[in-house]
């Protein structure tokens, strides 16, 4: 069976990069979007939108169909912002600042108005992913993030302070718990881009603005920066490689950079 690779996050910064990496492969790529038209935008003809919404777990099978391979980068912002799409009565001035305030003092509230926060993205929708995902997939690939399993310790505790680290974490519990092959990738802070206002030709020649190289740990031993670049090599790259399946690593940019990256050798390396 040829491979079919299913997108989730495609017009985010790490996810735009991983199809444009999956299509210099030549790997067939279905994306699942909101907005077609913001698809064929970003990918023209190349790529099969499937419509649908991780939070709508009733729109996703659909896009499930026939897929072989699964990449998961969702995500949203870890501080209240406009992207948690807080559903709010119209207001202005002083009333606009005192919901603002309520937003971030008051969880119930917070919780109670957000529609795209860290626990419905990260958490609740990645759920629905795996529970839509068809049974015989060959790989589900899901991007974390460092301090997962350190997030009461500083500086994890401020990145933690709504939660993102908490639903990351039960993302993660959700997909290895699922029994499907799975990588989890755990970035540090993200890099390079976002390249969300670009064509797929800008997309497909993009290099990492790094020129250090790539360190992979595991036990979240880790911290520092990573591109979303090198994040979206990691993607496609593990798809087949069988040292890499069920298994969990944090990746950060650090030391010089070799001429081109060894990935079945980083991937063996993970114990």
């Amino acid at each position: 069976m040829a491979d079919l690779v299913l997108v989730v996050g495609a017009t985010g910064g790490v996810g735009q990069l991983a199809v444009a990496k999956l299509l210099e492969k030549e790997i067939p790529v279905r994306v699942l979007t909101r907005s077609a038209e913001k698809a064929e935008k970003l990918f023209g003809d190349r790529v099969e939108a499937a419509i649908g919404d991780i939070r709508q777990p009733e729109t996703l099978p659909p896009a499930m169909q026939g897929i072989t391979h699964l990449i998961c980068a969702t995500g949203t912002t870890a501080f209240p912002s406009a992207r948690w799409q807080f559903d709010l009565p119209e207001a202005q001035g002083l009333q606009k600042l005192q919901q603002w305030r309520k937003i971030f003092l008051d969880k119930s509230y917070r919780n109670a108005h957000a529609k795209n926060s860290p626990q419905i993205v990260d958490a609740d929708s990645v759920r629905h992913v795996v529970e839509a995902a068809p049974r015989d997939l060959q790989r589900f690939v899901f991007v974390s993030s460092c301090g997962v399993e350190h997030k009461t310790q500083f500086p994890y505790t401020v990145l933690n302070a709504f939660g993102v680290l908490d639903a990351k974490q039960q993302g993660e519990a959700a997909i290895v718990q699922s029994g499907l092959p799975y990588t989890i990738i755990r970035p540090g802070q993200l890099i390079d881009g976002p390249f969300t206002s670009y064509d797929l030709n800008t997309l497909m020649k993009a290099t990492t603005g790094s020129k250090k190289g790539i360190t992979i740990g595991t036990g979240d031993t880790l911290s520092g920066q990573t591109s979303r670049i090198d994040v979206a090599a990691a993607c496609v790259e593990c798809l087949h490689d069988s040292h890499a399946v069920n298994k969990i690593f944090e990746m950060v940019n650090k030391g010089n950079r070799p001429e081109a990256i060894d990935w079945s050798g980083l991937f063996a390396s993970i114990v």
